[in-house]
């Protein structure tokens, strides 16, 4: 293919994603933003005052960048999930391909639609927790950095795990058993200071506490861990998965009969 050609098979498949979650916008933009609002007004405003203070700030804007960082990771993940799963069950996959489209401009399409939807939800939790907090910016460029390879990685782990699945439960499975409890164990909610050496050593092995206090470091300049470790092991994720994922679709694997 030209690569005038292999521009618009990306924008296209770019385009029709952003689309499909714009289009169905109360079932994907409108639950995270009620739940993580349900999460402001419970955790941060009625359970945060008797907790008061952690690393220096008050326990709402210290969970804050944990949330938005949850709501991300969830929306990112489910999206190309979902949809690429959706185009396996209706047989519509095969059409792209048969098609000269080079599948790496199928795998790169359907993790930046994923990577839209996840940062359009982050970016309405942020406005949402203005309304019970205010938050400072240390640094907008670690910020965005972040959060945006944060969403790139798991948009790569969402398509890994629609390829191999084989009914809408296998989809749900890895979100429930695995990403749910990595990342209420990310240090989502507390600072693994309060653990005791063990259960420190333990949490350094959950990839999402890099994440999070990476983000929180970008917004609150505070971090349980070495950010600069953070953004190599995201890195590092990202071109493992990226090339696990090409691999599957070169090999047709879940998809071809």
């Amino acid at each position: 293919m030209k690569n005038s050609e292999i521009w618009i098979a990306f924008y296209t498949i770019l385009v029709r994603e952003i689309r499909r979650f714009t289009r169905i916008w109360p079932q994907t933009l409108l639950p995270p933003a009620i739940t993580m609002s349900l999460y402001f007004a419970i955790f941060g405003n009625l359970i945060g005052e008797r907790i008061g203070e952690m690393g220096g700030f008050s326990y709402m804007q210290y969970i804050v960048p944990g949330l938005i960082m949850m709501s991300v990771i969830t929306n990112s993940y489910s999206n190309v999930s979902s949809s690429f799963f959706s185009a396996k069950f209706q047989h519509s996959v095969q059409e792209l391909l048969v098609s000269p489209t080079p599948n790496w401009v199928i795998l790169l399409g359907y993790t930046l639609g994923g990577v839209s939807r996840g940062l359009c939800v982050g970016l309405i939790v942020t406005v949402l927790s203005l309304f019970f907090t205010h938050m400072a910016l240390e640094s907008l460029l670690l910020t965005i950095v972040v959060v945006c390879l944060t969403s790139v990685m798991f948009s790569l782990g969402g398509f890994v795990n629609a390829i191999y699945a084989r009914s809408f439960d296998d989809v749900s499975i890895v979100p429930t058993f695995i990403l749910t409890p990595l990342t209420y164990l990310g240090g989502v909610f507390y600072s693994i200071d309060l653990l005791p050496d063990f259960w420190q050593t333990v949490s350094m092995l959950n990839p999402v506490l890099y994440m999070v206090n990476a983000f929180r470091f970008g917004i609150l300049g505070v971090s349980d861990i070495n950010v600069y470790w953070a953004l190599v092991i995201v890195c590092v994720f990202i071109v493992v998965l990226f090339g696990f994922g090409l691999r599957l679709l070169n090999q047709g694997k879940g998809i071809r009969s």
